[in-house]
């Protein structure tokens, strides 16, 4: 009997016990932003249609290329819905990121709607582009897609903190990333990166993971990378490293200062 595989280098970064880099996307409406993330040395990159307005077909052919290019391509949704997140993950998303998840039941939403049966609810839709668009026995491609399809949930609010144990329990979550801007405000400390709670919410999350064997991640703190260090000391794998808006903003900002630093003879 044949069989099929998908690769996922996140997947081989995490198991590997090394710490995987992601690179978000929000502005940019080509594909060569995933062939940029790859040059550059990222595992993985997401499309952020939580906070852009990114249309379906755009964030598909930005995942497809990520795919060509050996980057990881998840995606976070705006909302925990069965409908979108298969379309996302039939149009060469390899994962989810899942905002707003306040129980191990929203979690488990999450999981039956990114994975196939008897793990999940997704629906099998045809040839798919993970397989170069062959057809594949319908069970040889679930089974493979659902050992390659990531669940991440994030944990950005005060019930999700307070559930973390049991969210990290739920069969078929991988990840769990800290949101840390979105938390820090629920917590009534917005921006407030060194204080204690914030300390303690990641202490948590990885003290919830460890039992299960899942991963936790870092979001939001591209501006700290010395928390994001300790956190990574403390046992994080996964880095939400930045946005391309961010990174281009960077970039330009210091070149233009360049220029204006420079003295007219």
């Amino acid at each position: 009997m044949t069989t099929f595989s998908v690769r996922n280098r996140l997947q081989e970064t995490l198991a590997r016990g090394a710490v995987a880099a992601s690179m978000t996307v929000r502005i940019s409406r080509g594909i060569e932003i995933a062939r940029i993330a790859a040059t550059a040395g990222f595992e993985t990159l997401y499309v952020d249609i939580e906070h852009n307005t990114l249309d379906i077909d755009t964030v598909c052919q930005i995942c497809q290329a990520a795919l060509a290019a050996d980057v990881t391509p998840l995606v976070r949704v705006p909302e925990l819905s069965p409908g979108l997140i298969g379309r996302l993950l039939d149009g060469g998303a390899l994962g989810v990121i899942a905002p707003h998840v306040r129980s191990a039941e929203d979690a488990a939403r999450v999981v039956r709607a990114a994975k196939f049966p008897p793990l999940g609810e997704r629906g099998a839709g045809g040839a798919l582009p993970h397989f170069g668009f062959r057809s594949v026995p319908v069970a040889a491609a679930c089974e493979a897609l659902n050992a390659a399809t990531m669940v991440v949930v994030m944990i950005e609010t005060i019930a999700a903190l307070d559930q973390v144990e049991e969210i990290a329990a739920v069969d078929g979550v991988d990840l769990l990333m800290v949101g840390t801007n979105d938390l820090c405000a629920e917590l009534g400390i917005p921006g407030q990166f060194d204080h204690p709670l914030v300390r303690d919410a990641y202490a948590r999350t990885i003290d919830a993971c460890r039992p299960h064997g899942k991963h936790v991640g870092v979001g939001g703190l591209a501006s700290r990378p010395d928390l994001t260090a300790g956190f990574v000391a403390a046992g994080a794998r996964y880095v939400s490293t930045g946005t391309d808006l961010a990174f281009l903003m960077a970039a330009a900002t210091e070149k233009a200062a360049f220029v204006h630093g420079l003295r007219a003879e």
